[in-house]
């Protein structure tokens, strides 16, 4: 029996630059946790293109918020074709009775602990509408084919993760929904084994915060140092900082940049999110001590909350550069379905389109304060293109002397990225901002 696993692109007809693309791990995941008497084939839509005749009987989907609509059009297909269909994420998790009109199943949080259960129920004609295990064991070792994980990105990152769960519960996002806020750990041995069996040396740890727990992370470093590897991950900037050990261990394990979720640089923003540091200064004093460890420096900006005016926008930029940053990412508040920001501007009547394929971070779908939302996503758009002309990237380019090519390459994916920007801006305009 063949199980056929997708990751759909938002646009069928459109792909993400190499350079910019998340390496995929959830389908792996599933692909190790089935058994072996079932063929598996494992499609990236971004990579490789969606055989609607494919010989298989069962096709599971996993798809975000934008990319849902795909999603949605790939079960409409597959059914058409007698094929059963399954889908599981972040979408289907949070909406998961608007996912079953289009599936024959929903898997509800993550797949560990039920997806061997709904193989056995679908080989019993006994397919269940709903599968739901809200802690899933993560002790259990799950192996990875990691020669399938489909190496056409940039630097050909191997996706690894250690951690699952949010503390913090922010109201734009929507990670507790999907793991819970309690952090749970996959056993360092079995993170180590992982690395081992990749036989890479280029790794992205995935979870949300690689530091969320300071006593594992420490044990994690610890034990990859001698693995001679590079990485990057996300974390918190305010549990960095604060722990001088645990940025060293980091940076002797091989951390050559950090995500950071800066979101705003306006104090007034900064003093209401559930964030540790809540001053420009103590911020700007935090982003150089890490810089001093020859780690990079992606920071993670947001524009449109209620604080934010036309002003923001230069503010933020004049921030970043003065503060070296190596990249940025550049978005705007996204209300995803589940999230207190959701239901707020829901209630306030502020949502300017229910179409799911806009709620992708870069793409304004409600009514700012401040503003009009063509101005906020006019606003997002000139910004990165401020950040990210060439004189800027020379100008930031002597903070960031320890790592010069993944410095110029990032940055040079990131320029491109502008072009892209700037064509979608009309398209936008005459799409939904009417």
């Amino acid at each position: 029996m063949k199980i056929l696993l997708i990751s759909p692109t938002i646009d069928s007809e459109k792909r993400t630059n190499k350079g910019l693309m998340m390496p995929q791990l959830a389908l792996y995941i599933l692909a190790g946790l089935t058994p072996q008497k079932f063929e598996v084939k494992v499609i990236e839509e971004e990579i490789t293109q969606v055989n609607l005749d494919e010989d298989c009987s069962l096709v599971g989907i996993s798809c975000l918020t934008a990319n849902a609509p795909r999603a949605y059009e790939l079960c409409r297909e597959f059914k058409k074709r007698g094929k059963t269909v399954v889908l599981g994420g972040v979408h289907p998790t949070i909406l998961p009775d608007e996912a079953l009109e289009y599936a024959d199943s929903v898997v509800i949080g993550e797949a560990e602990g039920v997806w061997e259960n709904l193989l056995e129920d679908f080989n019993n004609n006994s397919l269940k509408k709903k599968y739901h295990n809200p802690e899933p064991d993560l002790a259990k070792y799950i192996p990875k084919d990691f020669s399938r994980i489909i190496k056409k990105r940039l630097f050909n990152l191997i996706p690894i993760m250690t951690t699952r769960g949010c503390p913090y519960a922010c109201d734009f996002c929507c990670v507790t929904n999907l793991f819970g806020k309690k952090i749970r750990h996959v056993p360092v041995e079995n993170v180590v084994r992982d690395i081992k069996e990749s036989g890479a040396k280029n790794f992205i740890f995935l979870d949300d915060n690689i530091i969320g727990h300071k006593k594992y992370a420490k044990e994690l470093f610890r034990a990859i140092k001698p693995l001679n590897i590079k990485w990057v991950g996300q974390a918190s900037v305010s549990l960095l900082v604060n722990d001088d050990e645990l940025i060293q261990l980091a940076y002797e394990s091989g951390c050559k940049t950090l995500f950071f979720g800066i979101e705003s640089v306006s104090e007034e923003q900064l003093k209401t999110m559930r964030k540790a540091i809540k001053d420009i200064e103590d911020l700007e004093i935090a982003l150089k001590k890490i810089k001093k460890y020859g780690i990079l420096i992606h920071a993670s900006v947001v524009f449109g909350f209620d604080n934010d005016t036309k002003e923001t926008f230069d503010e933020t930029v004049k921030f970043l550069k003065k503060s070296k940053v190596s990249t940025v990412s550049f978005n705007v508040l996204t209300p995803y379905p589940g999230t207190k920001t959701f239901e707020d501007l829901k209630n306030e009547n502020r949502l300017i389109t229910s179409d799911w394929r806009y709620y992708d971070h870069n793409t304004v779908v409600f009514q700012p304060i401040n503003m009009s939302p063509y101005d906020l996503q006019k606003g997002k758009v000139r910004a990165r293109k401020q950040f990210y002309t060439l004189m800027s990237v020379l100008r930031r380019f002597p903070g960031n002397l320890y790592s010069p090519f993944i410095y110029f390459a990032t940055n040079y994916g990131h320029m491109k990225q502008v072009r892209v920007e700037a064509k979608r801006l009309n398209k936008l305009k005459a799409e939904i901002f009417k």
